[in-house]
């Protein structure tokens, strides 16, 4: 199993520092859509600071060290090593590149924020990251939610802990259910080809605050960690705009909707993926306008394929239903609710005002507002 890298950054040395380093690294993105960097040349240092107090050797560097081989050995880039980075209050993971052990070459310097030059800070190891992507932010019981999904490699393998298992850091870690988070195909339908970082620093003000208000009131723990972190950013970003807004009758609810549609298209593909692992290719395959794709490979479905897929497909539905005991609601409402989101979406799109009483039906329907939230079914099948 992919071992991994789960660190803490310590606000006394920088009480910005996630902000500087995703400064850089926002920085060097533009210069790359100017044409002024290669793709290659897009990164960010993060040093791991060493205690001036500390005389013995760092924590778990045999374990670092064996990453950092690993890295050099995956020419072709195949293997996606993750850094976890948390403060407690937010969690971001990054897409490791290499590994560097002791002191940067000064050529490197200009890739690290000033503030580790200017305080005279040492490093044990230095992580070259080429993105950066928030899983949660300002949401203290959320960050631990999520790391109990790692695995901590040394101590038994036992879910990570919040409280008490942050010693002898950086911790080396895996992830049971072997998520990745930096394949280009999945990013690219995104973000349009941009970094998750950039897709992150667009998303706005106050949509951290309005991620913890769902999970706390609205969609519940358990199915708010169960989303993709995309998903979660996606709906909290159609809430927030909906909530600013559903006072003024004139405004055009279509942004709204958008973000709703964008996080149902990624939900039930991940949902689906999930329930198919173990599939045989043959049940897998499915025919998409035209075309045979297999459902584990393909990067993109829209609702209206999505919708197609699991209401046509029997022998797909059969698999599904197995998996996910849910009485055949993912393949047997589920299509006919992605059709009609559909209709009303691409009306949307086609410049149609979206009014204030369509956005609130559909609104309720997918967080639960009053009834049963669509979002939780899709998460909660299994």
């Amino acid at each position: 199993m992919t071992h991994h890298i789960l660190t803490l950054w310590n606000p006394s040395y920088a009480d910005d520092a996630m902000e500087q380093h995703l400064a850089l690294l926002l920085d060097r993105a533009r210069m790359t859509a100017d044409g002024q960097l290669a793709r290659e040349e897009c990164y960010v240092w993060w040093g791991r600071v060493r205690s001036q107090h500390r005389l013995q050797r760092a924590p778990n560097q045999e374990s670092i060290e064996a990453i950092a081989r690993a890295l050099d050995a995956d020419e072709a880039g195949e293997s996606e090593i993750q850094l976890y980075l948390t403060d407690f209050r937010s969690l971001y993971v990054a897409n490791v590149g290499d590994i560097t052990i002791g002191e940067l070459e000064p050529a490197e310097q200009g890739n690290t924020p000033v503030y580790y030059r200017t305080r005279g800070l040492h490093c044990d190891y230095w992580f070259l990251l080429y993105d950066i992507r928030a899983l949660v932010l300002d949401d203290l019981t959320g960050v631990g939610a999520e790391l109990r999904k790692l695995r901590n490699v040394h101590y038994h393998d036992k879910p990570v802990s919040l409280y008490g298992g942050m010693v002898d850091l950086p911790l080396i870690v895996s992830r049971p259910d072997g998520q990745q988070f930096f394949d280009p195909a999945e990013r690219d339908a995104i973000t349009e080809g941009r970094l998750w970082a950039e897709w992150d620093a667009e998303q706005g003000g106050g949509v951290a605050a309005m991620e913890r208000e769902l999970h706390d009131n609205v969609i519940g723990d358990r199915a708010w960690q169960a989303m993709e972190p995309s998903v979660r950013r996606f709906i909290a970003t159609g809430e927030k705009l909906f909530r600013e807004h559903r006072n003024d009758p004139a405004f055009d609810f279509g942004p709204v909707l958008n973000a709703f549609a964008k996080a149902l298209e990624i939900q039930c593909r991940a949902s689906l993926r999930q329930a198919l692992q173990t599939a045989p290719r043959q049940v897998r395959q499915v025919n998409v306008e035209g075309r045979t794709v297999d459902l584990l490979e393909v990067q993109r479905l829209t609702l209206g394929q999505l919708a197609h897929v699991l209401g046509t497909e029997q022998a797909l539905a059969t698999a599904v239903t197995a998996f996910r005991h849910d009485r055949g609601w993912f393949t047997g409402q589920l299509p006919s609710i992605l059709a009609a989101f559909a209709n009303v979406r691409n009306e949307g799109t086609h410049e149609l005002r979206i009014t204030r009483a369509t956005a609130t039906e559909w609104r309720d329907r997918l967080l639960g507002v009053g009834t049963d939230g669509i979002f939780v079914h899709i998460v909660g099948g299994r």
